[in-house]
């Protein structure tokens, strides 16, 4: 999951290309909600005896989204933060999870379908192919039975639906059902359970992996969306059906 400035704010970037998280309130991706919401669905089945632990790359702050998403449910969180890992695009931050995971161990890595910052929608099919485990991308429907894990894929023309063998890497839409709100007794309890701080070295990689250095991608210019301008008021003195009418023909919505 992934800490993230928030969506409804004025969001920028710093001058060196990276995402300004300084100047706006950073929260819980939405859209990782979603995965969690699964994980305590498939934990909360009646054949699964499953251990729920969630897992964030980001600075000190990052903290506060796995303390919202233990007071969801689940059993533990690892928070990997490392100044070196400031600036790592996709490809080096799919590299963190990926040792994250393998020295955790898992049968199953739930993802949201995308960051709301970023929404490239890569970092799990990038993480399955580094762990080398099958990924069963943006699923809107998803069962694991008999150690395999089935998902309904909604597409523009059908239906897929789509099967792989534990352990597997799926991400999840936002489609896949509402995430449950913490409740008091939850936010409470979640400040007792375990949390790991980990850092480059105890996954056992350099700074010369990740970062800006290392990174792939990059934002060469960003521009500010220019402010919003005052719209058109149509005064209705008995004709303003006819003067809708023209305006939307003008616009070329009819």
């Amino acid at each position: 999951m992934k800490h993230v400035p928030d969506a409804a704010a004025d969001r920028t970037f710093t001058e060196d290309g990276t995402t300004d998280r300084a100047s706006v309130d950073s929260l819980l991706s939405e859209l990782d909600e979603y995965a969690v919401e699964q994980a305590l669905r498939i934990a909360e089945s009646d054949d699964v005896d499953a251990e729920i632990s969630y897992l964030t790359v980001g600075p000190d702050d990052a903290r506060d989204a796995l303390r919202k998403a233990l007071a969801m449910g689940g059993d533990s969180a690892i928070h990997v933060s490392d100044d070196d890992i400031e600036g790592s695009d996709a490809f080096g931050t799919s590299l963190v999870l990926a040792r994250a995971v393998e020295r955790h161990g898992f049968d199953l890595v739930l993802c949201g379908m995308a960051s709301t910052d970023g929404t490239m929608g890569v970092v799990p099919a990038l993480l399955a192919e580094r762990l080398g485990v099958p990924a069963i991308t943006h699923v809107e429907e998803l069962t694991v039975e008999d150690g395999r894990v089935t998902g309904r894929r909604e597409g523009d023309t059908a239906t897929v639906r789509v099967q792989g063998t534990l352990p597997a890497v799926v991400s999840v839409t936002d489609r896949s059902g509402d995430a449950r709100y913490p409740s008091f007794k939850g936010i409470m309890a979640a400040k007792k359970k375990p949390l790991e701080t980990l850092g480059l070295a105890d996954l056992g990689l350099d700074a010369g992996q990740v970062g800006r250095g290392a990174a792939r991608t990059t934002v060469d210019t960003a521009t500010r969306r220019p402010p919003r301008t005052k719209g058109e008021i149509a005064v209705d003195e008995g004709a303003g059906g006819v003067g809708l009418a023209a305006f939307l023909t003008a616009k070329k919505f009819v």
